[in-house]
């Protein structure tokens, strides 16, 4: 049965009473309510119903929301209806409250099954949910999410079928953030033989058939003009049509055409159109559109000089000889393409401070801000809880990382303070009555990052920008070049807070929640920076508490989506992608043999530069053994572990956000997480024992069997961030610099470097991903190092690789904006 058309008396007793809570309010409460349900008579309420729910205040336990419930109720009003009065009431916190309620009622009621058949025939696995509306299927073989049109349907077509089509399948039913999965069901090949199945081909000479006959085409286009793109397909059944800009659907446009009036620089890119029937998907060419300026304003500026006696002197930019219309009327000139020689971020995000306020946001921020840089190629080294030292040293380490025509942008979340135009970044050790001694000062590096002449300098500082009294010394920074390319993205305005709402669940700083909705367009930094601000100045909340400031003397249009060109394979791209690697290498996966014959597997994985998980598996185990689990015990007391959450069956008890909310449940072979902290104080290799704890078939008594493990010093610990630096190591003007390769002389690279080399399995990840996709040797993607996921569905069991890197929720999902006023005394200034 449908979610909502149950019955209000479906819910249970602690839903009625905070729903009645909601009502029991004069503006828009029970009185209303029964307003708006009596436009269907058998839920009109009489006079005396009414009175009788008023009279209940007089009880001390009473409620008159409670009491026209129950009344609602026994008229089997459904929660559908219940919605929509609410919804008509405007009752936005009871609307909220209701649906994530019933979203929970989620319920499978038919569960795919495994088949066997034979090839070319057709095989249709089925699941089926009740819930509330707007259940939308996803569909996975593996890891793998099939995208055609079955794939998000409640019945996945597998026609015709062929070996690539043998292997596990689940649906995933989502509604909203909430989503079930169902039971695995494998698909496998009967013995040879054919039988009647759905025909492959419609048309001579095509294999697919489905056949485009009509390509779009890449066009020029100025701003304001009209943009017209069209597809077309001969199909049986009839062809459907969908589109995309840069890979992301434009579910406005399902038809052959695509016109787009009047476009804007926000429209130019690459348009596909996928083109699909019942039984098969194909796709168009790639069609770019470039968006060049509008012709018109390009071509008549003007100079108004007004003199002593306000007579106006025109002075046209129009070339001499040259009538102004038939200027306008030229093409426009391209626009100067812009580009990085590399594009490198440091993340840092404090949260357990030792004597301050403990945040919560940074490190969904963190990790969130991470995964999109990281879409947009940048090298990316995010770090959790530093103290001063290793906060000096990720800096410096920064720095090294930056050359010629590099986009650098530093992100900190955490306390801080502004005094007299200086902004500081608070660590986690800095004292009660902390002053500019005790913290880091954004200025001073920012004048370090212009000594490497960087193509694009942004500060994203995600704190408070209040007066620190404690600190009376005027901080004077080395003098600032006049470079036209910084920008700085203030989350709070001077001697004002930032905040973050403490939920149950994970959730973003205010400044985030909005920034990563708007990181990733194709537009100038400090446009992307003011939609940003003008969003969050929509936001009710905030208002008058906190807005974004932008300060910025960009003259280019530099975005953070630039391109990044390098003309040749130069020595300091090379050595920064290796610098750039040391702080991302992981131990790699192998198997532990035990004597009793069970064999685990051992995997890793990076949630951030300083905190690992890893994951146990048992791969083998003897029929006589019943049960058996692979425990981590005995880490290093340098390195951060919390006991309660470790050797945990899901990342997220572990207290992880890798592949939150969207972990796939793995049919068979479970694993044990357990999250490692604190990398960069590790000091030595990080040594562990693994305990194997097993029972026979015949015995009671559990068996253990212990194996020492050591695994090196992974991710970030190799640069060894607690030892001290140099204040202003392998500046520009130094004799040794990228260029010249003294890397040594500079900071533990040397250390980084031989751990690399010897490390090579791991290493050779990161440059056979970058070979493939550029065929240059010299090329590294931070993207494709990072982004794979854990390889555990059952086809692959047979080939452990490690767990490298997680996935967060995709940033067009915000539905953690959704706060109420009843959240306001759950904020906590930075």
């Amino acid at each position: 049965m449908d979610g909502w058309k149950m019955g209000i008396g479906s819910l249970s007793e602690e839903v009625l009473n905070k729903l009645s809570k909601m009502l029991d309010n004069p503006t828009h409460g029970w009185r209303q309510l029964a307003h708006a349900a009596s436009e269907q008579p058998k839920f009109r309420c009489s006079e005396k119903e009414l009175t009788s729910c008023s009279l209940q205040v007089l009880s001390a336990a009473g409620s008159p929301g409670r009491t026209l419930l129950a009344w609602l109720a026994d008229r089997s009003c459904s929660l559908d209806f219940l919605l929509h009065c609410l919804r008509k009431i405007d009752h936005q916190d009871a609307v909220q409250f209701l649906s994530t309620t019933v979203a929970e009622l989620i319920q499978i009621t038919v569960q795919p099954q495994s088949q066997q058949a034979t090839a070319g025939s057709r095989v249709v696995l089925i699941c089926r949910a009740s819930g509330p509306p707007g259940l939308s299927y996803q569909w996975f073989r593996g890891k793998e999410e099939i995208s055609d049109e079955t794939g998000s349907s409640p019945e996945l077509v597998l026609c015709p079928l062929s070996q690539a089509h043998q292997a596990h399948y689940i649906c995933r039913i989502n509604h909203g953030e909430n989503c079930v999965f169902s039971r695995w069901a494998h698909v496998g090949l009967a013995s040879a033989g054919s039988s009647p199945g759905c025909s492959s081909t419609l048309f001579p000479g095509s294999v697919s058939g489905l056949r485009i006959v009509h390509q779009p085409r890449s066009q020029a286009a100025s701003e304001g003009d009209t943009l017209l793109l069209e597809c077309s397909a001969e199909a049986n059944p009839p062809a459907q049509y969908e589109w995309y800009h840069n890979t992301a659907p434009m579910p406005q446009h399902r038809t052959r055409s695509l016109q787009i009036p009047c476009v804007t620089t926000e429209h130019r890119g690459e348009y596909r159109c996928k083109v699909f029937n019942l039984y098969h998907q194909t796709w168009s060419d790639t069609a770019t559109i470039t968006i060049g300026p509008s012709s018109v304003t390009d071509a008549s500026w003007v100079e108004v000089d007004r003199g002593l006696e306000s007579q106006e002197v025109h002075r046209s930019t129009f070339g001499a000889g040259i009538h102004p219309l038939r200027q306008m009327a030229s093409p426009p000139q391209p626009a100067k393409q812009l580009y990085a020689t590399d594009k490198v971020a440091l993340l840092i995000g404090n949260m357990n401070y030792v004597y301050h306020t403990q945040l919560c946001a940074p490190i969904s921020d963190v990790h969130e801000l991470t995964n999109l840089l990281r879409q947009m190629d940048f090298k990316v080294v995010s770090l959790l809880d530093l103290n001063w030292q290793e906060m000096h040293s990720a800096v410096t380490e920064f720095l090294l990382l930056l050359d010629k025509g590099v986009y650098g942008l530093l992100y900190f979340a955490g306390h801080g303070y502004e005094n007299y135009g200086n902004s500081f970044m608070v660590p986690i050790d800095a004292p009660e009555s902390y002053t500019s001694e005790h913290c880091l000062c954004v200025q001073n590096i920012l004048t370090r990052m212009q000594e490497k002449e960087t193509g694009l300098n942004v500060f994203l500082l995600d704190m408070c920008r209040k007066r620190n009294f404690n600190d009376d010394v005027i901080v004077q920074p080395g003098l600032l070049k006049v470079t036209a390319n910084i920008v700085f993205g203030y989350a709070t305005c001077v001697d004002a807070e930032a905040y973050e709402v403490k939920r149950e669940d994970v959730s973003n700083g205010i400044f985030i929640s909005f920034l990563k909705r708007r990181v990733c367009e194709d537009e100038k930094v400090t446009v992307m920076l003011d939609r940003v601000a003008e969003d969050m100045g929509r936001f009710e909340i905030t208002r008058g508490r906190q807005a974004l400031e932008l300060r910025s003397n960009l003259s280019e249009r530099r975005s953070l989506t630039d391109h990044i060109q390098t003309a040749d394979c130069s020595a300091s791209y090379k050595a920064r992608n290796l610098q750039w690697a040391v702080a991302h290498v992981l131990p790699t996966s192998h198997c532990l043999q035990f004597d009793c014959g069970v064999k685990v597997q051992l995997g890793f994985a990076a949630e951030f530069s300083n905190i690992m998980v890893i994951y146990t598996r048992i791969l083998e185990k003897p029929k006589e053994i019943v049960s058996c689990s692979a425990q981590l015990t005995d880490f290093p007391q340098s390195v951060d572990v919390d006991l309660k959450k470790s050797n945990q069956e899901s990342l997220l008890e572990a207290g992880s956000l890798l592949l939150i909310k969207e972990d796939l449940p793995s049919p068979e072979a479970p694993s044990l997480y357990t999250r490692i902290r604190g990398l960069q104080r590790l000091r030595t290799e990080l040594t562990f024992t693994v305990c194997l704890h097993y029972i026979y078939s015949n015995m009671d008594e559990e068996v253990q069997e212990r194996q020492p493990v050591t695994i090196g010093k992974p991710l970030v610990s190799k640069l060894n961030l607690h030892e001290p630096r140099p204040d202003r190591v392998c500046s520009a003007s130094s004799s040794f610099g990228l260029d010249s390769f003294n890397l040594p002389e500079c900071s533990s690279f040397a250390e980084g470097f031989a751990s690399v080399s010897s490390a090579s399995n791991t290493w050779s990840h990161y440059a056979e991903t970058d070979r493939a996709s550029s065929g240059a040797d010299c090329q590294a993607s931070p993207r494709g190092a990072n982004v794979p996921e854990e390889t555990d569905c059952p086809d692959l069991l047979d080939s452990p690789e490690s767990l490298v890197a997680g996935k967060s929720l995709p940033h067009s999902q915000v539905n953690d904006l959704n706060y109420k006023f009843s959240d306001m005394c759950n904020f906590h200034s930075y």
